[in-house]
C-alpha cells in the first residue's frame, strides 16, 4: 500500500501499517521531508513515532518517495492523508486532496482502491470518483474506486491511536472495497476493535462531527467556569461531578483557555460552513456558539492580565507555553500563542518559553521574544501567564521564580499550576477557573 501525504497523519499511518506487517511506500512532494523520513526521523514531534519509523525502515517494510509513477505501481491500495486546511469562510480547502488523487490516477495501470483519510465534507468522495473516472479516460489509465476511512488521531498519542483505535470507520460503495479494508485492518479487527462499514457521506461526516462534539464539551465547561466565577463555585469540583456521569464522561471537561490545534477549530468551522450550505440552520447556530465561546476565552484571559497589572503597555510578561496542548510541538491555532500576540499588540514586552515548540512558535510569531527556559523567560517579568499545561510548569517552585521576577503575578490560563501553592509563596494569582483575582493574604 501507499500513503500519500506524510505529515502528522500520513507519516504515522504509514509507519503503523508497516509495523502491522504491510509493505508501505510513503509519498510526499517535499524532498527534504522524504529524505528525513527515510533516515527514520519525522519532521515533527510525536512520541514513539521515530522509533517505529526506524524499526520498520530497517526491516524493509517502509520507505518514502516523491515519485507518483512508482507509487501507482507499488500496490493496489492507496491512502490519501494530506492536509485539508480551513479557508477564511470556514470551508475546507480540498486542493491537496484533489492534487494527490490527480497525480496518482494518471499513472494507474491496474485496478486500485484509493482511500481518503483526510477530514472532508460529505460529497467529496463522490466528486473525487467522478474526477478519477475522467482522468483515467483521458490518460488511458485504469479507473480506481474511491473509499473513505477517516482518522481519529490525537497529537501526542497518534501512534497508540493508530495501532489501537477506538473504532475503524469505512465508507465505500462496494463490498469489494469493504473486504479490502477489512484485510488491511484484520489484525486490529481480530483484537476486538469495532469495524464499522457505512455509506460514503456518513463516513466523511464522522471525523468532523466527532471533533465538533468534543469542542462543544470544552466550550460548555468553559461557559460553566464563568458561572462558577460569578457565583463562587468551584469548576474543578463541578467538572468532576459531571464527568462521573457515564452519559457525559470526564474527557474534555478541563476548563481553561479553550481548544486549539489543527483539528478542532478547523472542523467546528468547517462543519458549520457545510451545514450552512445544506440549510441545516440549527447545526450552524450550535457550532457558531461553540466557536464564539472558545474565541472569547482569549479576550477573557487578556482582561485578567490587564486587570492584574493595571494595564499591560510597557510591562514585561513571560508566557509559559506555545504549543496548543502538552506533548506536541504544534502551534497551529494555539490559543496561548494568540494570547501572547495580543499582549504584544497592546505594547507589552512578551517573552515565550515552551519545552517543545520553540522553533514552530518562532516561525509563527517572529515578533515575540523567546527564552531557553521557564526561568529565563520569567527574568525581570512583571507577570507570568501559563497557557500550556506542561508538567514542567507544574513542577516549578514559585519561590525560585520569585528570585528572578520583578513582580509576583501569575495568571493561570489552563489549570497548569497549583495556584494555591503560588499564593502561599506570596504570589498574586488570577484564573478563569476560580475567582477573578486572589491575593496571597486570602
Amino acid at each position: 500500500m501507499t500513503v500519500i501525504g506524510c505529515g502528522h497523519l500520513g507519516a504515522t499511518h504509514a509507519a503503523a501499517m508497516a509495523s502491522m506487517g504491510h509493505d508501505v511506500l510513503g509519498v510526499d512532494i517535499d524532498e527534504d521531508k522524504v529524505r528525513l523520513l527515510n533516515s527514520g526521523k519525522a519532521w515533527f514531534h510525536e512520541p514513539e513515532l521515530d522509533a517505529m519509523l526506524e524499526e520498520t525502515i530497517d526491516a524493509g517494510q517502509l520507505r518514502f518517495t516523491t515519485d507518483f509513477t512508482e507509487a501507482a505501481a507499488f500496490g493496489p491500495v492507496h491512502f490519501i492523508g494530506v492536509a485539508t486546511p480551513g479557508r477564511a469562510d470556514g470551508s475546507y480547502d480540498l486542493s491537496q486532496v484533489y492534487s494527490a488523487l490527480s497525480s496518482l490516477v494518471v499513472h494507474l495501470s491496474s485496478g486500485a482502491l484509493i482511500v481518503g483519510k483526510s477530514t472532508v465534507p460529505p460529497g467529496t468522495a463522490a466528486a473525487l470518483q467522478k474526477l478519477a473516472g475522467q482522468l483515467a479516460r483521458e490518460h488511458g489509465a485504469t479507473e480506481p474506486e474511491v473509499a473513505w476511512n477517516p482518522e481519529f488521531l490525537r497529537e501526542g498519542c497518534a501512534v497508540r491511536d493508530t495501532l489501537e483505535p477506538d473504532r475503524i470507520v469505512v465508507g465505500a460503495a462496494s463490498e469489494a472495497a469493504v473486504a479490502t479494508l477489512k484485510a488491511v485492518y484484520q489484525p486490529q479487527i481480530d483484537a476486538g476493535i469495532p469495524f464499522l462499514a457505512m455509506d460514503l457521506p456518513t463516513a466523511e461526516l464522522v471525523k468532523g462531527a466527532a471533533n465538533a462534539f468534543l469542542a462543544a464539551k470544552i466550550s460548555f465547561i468553559n461557559a460553566m467556569a464563568d458561572v462558577c466565577t460569578a457565583t463562587g463555585g468551584n469548576i474543578t469540583h463541578l467538572a468532576r461531578s459531571l464527568g462521573l456521569d457515564p452519559r457525559i464522561g470526564s474527557a474534555f471537561l478541563r476548563a481553561g483557555i479553550g481548544y486549539g490545534g489543527a483539528c478542532l477549530p478547523k472542523d467546528v468551522r468547517g462543519l458549520a460552513s457545510f451545514a450552512d450550505s445544506v440549510g441545516a440552520a440549527n447545526a450552524v447556530n450550535l457550532l457558531q456558539a461553540v466557536n464564539e465561546v472558545n474565541e472569547a476565552r482569549r479576550d477573557q484571559i487578556l482582561d485578567l492580565v490587564r486587570t492584574a497589572l493595571d494595564g499591560v503597555e510597557t510591562k514585561r510578561i513571560a508566557v509559559w507555553g506555545a504549543a496548543f496542548k502538552p506533548n506536541t510541538d504544534d502551534v497551529r491555532d494555539s490559543p496561548g500563542l494568540q494570547l501572547a500576540s495580543l499582549l504584544h499588540g497592546l505594547g507589552a514586552h512578551v517573552t515565550v518559553y515552551d519545552p517543545m515548540a520553540m522553533d514552530n512558535a518562532l516561525d509563527a510569531s517572529p515578533d515575540l521574544g523567546y527564552a531557553e527556559s521557564a526561568s529565563a523567560a520569567a527574568a525581570n517579568a512583571d507577570a507570568l501567564v501559563v497557557v500550556t499545561a506542561w508538567p514542567e510548569f507544574a513542577d516549578v517552585a514559585p519561590e525560585e521564580v520569585a528570585r528572578v521576577t520583578t513582580g509576583r503575578v501569575i495568571v493561570d490560563a489552563c489549570q497548569g499550576v497549583d495556584t494555591a501553592r503560588w499564593r502561599k509563596a506570596g504570589w498574586h494569582t488570577a484564573s478563569l477557573t476560580a475567582r477573578l483575582t486572589a491575593d496571597a493574604n486570602e
